[in-house]
Formats: C-alpha cells, structure tokens, sequence
C-alpha cells in the first residue's frame, strides 16, 4: 500500500523529476509532483510524494525531513486527507453582513 507524503518549503527550482530523484535514495517513488500555482505557473513551495509502501515513507521522511535539498531545509510528514473546501469564494458562507445600508448607523 503507498503512502502519500508532504513536501513543504520546496526551492522554486524544483521540479517533479527533481523531488522523485531525491526520495527515491530512501526507496520507491510511485509519483512526485510539485504543486503549482494556475495564474503563474511557478511552483507554490510544496508538493506530495507517494512511496510504494509505508516503511520507505518512513525513511525518506527520516532521510528528508530537516535535510536540504537545492537550498533549502524541507519539511516532510505524512499527508494529511484532503479536507472538503467550505465558505469563501462567490457562493459560500462567512461572508459577514454585505447588503446594510444604514452606513453602520443604528436608525
């Protein structure tokens, strides 16, 4: 069973043929892949690595986690489920009160 892992504090540099180079030194990569942002194309920073079982998680965690990798010092753990998006954007909640119009004055 593959165990997917977060990546954070990524050199924009990176790539994903980069990041797979480097966690396949702790074992097998499934997949490697740098996020990156729509509007710019550049990297955002952070990406996800999946490891063909969870003891070469464990040790590309061990072997990457604090360890610099073109420049900078990673973050590695395991990824965390993708939590469902709620509020914000056009037609979410928490948009507070919009459509007063007493100009904040008690009438």
């Amino acid at each position: 069973m593959a165990t997917k892992l977060f990546v954070g504090s990524l050199s924009y540099n990176v790539t994903d043929q980069m990041l797979s180079d480097a966690f396949a030194q702790a074992g097998t990569v499934v997949s490697a892949k740098v996020i990156m942002d729509r509007m710019t194309g550049r990297s955002k920073g952070f990406g996800f690595v999946e490891m063909s079982s969870p003891e070469e998680a464990k040790k590309a965690t061990e072997m990457w986690n604090g360890k610099e990798l073109d420049g900078r010092v990673l973050a590695v753990n395991e990824a965390r489920p993708m939590q469902p998006r709620t509020g914000g954007g056009y037609g979410g909640g928490g948009q507070g009160n919009r459509g007063d119009s007493s100009g904040g004055r008690d009438w």
